[in-house]
């Protein structure tokens, strides 16, 4: 392997000093889903619509989770190359999903405001929103690889900034693969746990065979588990507002993509319990892809909307898709 020049080097700094670059991303909506037309029903949810998207920036994609991060649809991803993906989801008059504007893509930093320098410690894989009095203030970011959770600001919409280390047991530190540290999500004001964050893994299993799991909260603090469900590992999780906390997994058979959507009532929801949800969405083969990424938010025309994401992990065969769906009344 040839020694990078100086030149190099030095275009390789100053690229990293950039910042923020805005990326085009264009958008193909989703009509509908397991046979489901937009507005009716699959399994549990009612099909909402969704889009799989495209970009020419190489940077966009590998999309690992998802969260609001301002009003008027304001969103960011956080990708396992270690990029903030920002902007606005757009919806048309009928309230269906149709594109993803306005798009940022800003690299990760460390804790000195340098970017991340290893693929070893930019592999984000989980993130939520931090709220105070109803406004976005930071998002809480978990990692894989070199295991660490780690807060951002946020400014206009957009996550970044130097990050802030959260502290997490010593177990969790001790993981040092890719299938560590997967999901993270903050408990709303309606939860029994309200303000804590619910760390997830996806491969550390306990004696039982189900997945080890972390809840970081001044009063609700300590191990839980997680049931572990045939192919499929929990990637990510997001709280409906009445406290109850959905779990999406997703998993392989037969090459092709499997994934599952469980809702865990929010009384169960505490340290030391053993949570299994019960299956609102089940699918797979072609209608999805690497399915990674959850949140649940309100439509402009009102309405709260559970969202999953795809990473694609920068292959040219697997897509970038968004899939929306809601709650029966």
């Amino acid at each position: 392997m040839k020694r990078p020049t100086a030149l190099a080097l030095l275009l390789l700094t100053l690229s990293g000093q950039a910042g923020a670059v805005e990326a085009t991303v264009s958008a193909a909506q989703i009509q509908s889903f397991r046979g489901a037309s937009v507005g009716e029903r699959v399994d549990q949810l009612i099909f909402r619509g969704g889009m799989t998207l495209q970009s020419p920036d190489d940077t966009f994609g590998g999309l690992s989770s998802i969260s609001q991060t301002g009003a008027e649809q304001r969103i960011a991803f956080v990708s396992d190359r270690g990029h903030f993906v920002s902007g606005q989801l757009a919806y048309d008059e009928a309230d269906r999903l149709f594109g993803f504007i306005g798009v940022t893509i800003e690299p990760l930093q460390n804790s000195s405001g340098q970017i991340l320098p290893r693929q070893y410690a930019r592999d984000a894989e989980g993130m939520d929103t931090i709220w105070r009095d109803g406004a976005a203030v930071g998002v809480r970011v978990s990692f894989e690889h070199l295991t660490r959770v780690a807060d951002f600001t946020i400014h206009e919409g957009r996550p970044g900034g130097p990050a802030r280390e959260v502290a997490i047991p010593q177990w969790l530190t001790d993981l040092r693969t890719n299938e560590s540290l997967e999901s993270i999500c903050i408990a709303p004001s309606a939860s029994p746990v309200a303000g804590s964050t619910i760390l997830i893994t996806e491969e550390a299993l306990d004696e039982n065979g189900n997945h080890r799991g972390e809840m970081l909260g001044v009063r609700d603090k300590g191990p839980f588990t997680y049931r572990n469900s045939p192919i499929v590992n929990p990637t990510d999780c997001a709280f409906l507002p009445n406290g109850d906390l959905l779990v999406l997994e997703r998993g392989v058979s037969l090459f092709s993509f499997v994934m599952n959507l469980r809702r865990v009532p929010a009384a169960e929801v505490r340290p030391g319990n053993l949570l299994a949800g019960e299956l609102l969405l089940s699918a797979q083969g072609g209608e999805i892809d690497n399915m990674e990424s959850l949140m649940v938010h309100v439509t402009p025309g009102g309405e709260t909307r559970i969202l999953m994401g795809s990473d694609n992990n920068f292959n040219g065969w697997q897509r970038t898709m968004l899939l929306e769906f809601a709650l029966p009344d």
